[in-house]
């Protein structure tokens, strides 16, 4: 419980983010690379990118459960994914980004697009998907992880 706390306190450090200047170099896009405090302040689609009938409909049940806002779950018709997952994400959500791959162990393929706009994460589910990871696996997750990263070509200013 203690070592959580810490971590969650670490992620959620108010002091992350004093370096943040009034915008990026000409070139550069802003991003905010800062961890939401709740699940429901990040909205998942979910998509099935595999043959497994039903799938998107269950994952998104899953994090509805577990707190977040999830939109109506995708079949993806044209697109087989062999990955676990595969997380699609703008400049708006490269944190909450991070905490989604939480969930797949920091096994899923992150995408990012800095021309992508909206708050909205899509998560396309591939074969090799099996579980979400508990509560304690994603906790170890994200120690694992650390702190959001910044895509190349982009600058943190983005609250």
């Amino acid at each position: 419980m203690a070592i959580t706390v810490a971590i969650i306190a670490v992620l959620h450090d108010s002091q992350a983010d004093a370096d943040v200047g009034a915008g990026c170099p000409k070139g550069m896009t802003e991003v905010r690379l800062t961890l939401p405090k709740e699940a429901g302040q990040v909205k998942l689609r979910i998509i099935n990118g595999t043959r497994t009938e039903g799938l998107a409909v269950q994952v998104s049940e899953e994090f509805k459960n577990r707190g977040f806002a999830v939109q109506k779950p995708l079949q993806s018709a044209n697109e087989l994914h062999a990955d676990i997952a595969v997380i699609y994400f703008g400049p708006e959500t490269v944190g909450a980004a991070q905490w989604i791959q939480a969930f797949f162990l920091g096994e899923a393929t992150s995408q990012f697009n800095r021309s992508r706009t909206g708050d909205v994460i899509d998560v396309t589910l591939g074969d090799r998907y099996r579980e979400l990871a508990s509560t304690t696996e994603v906790n170890q997750a994200m120690a694992q992880l650390g702190e959001p990263k910044l895509p190349p070509g982009t600058c943190r200013t983005l609250r």
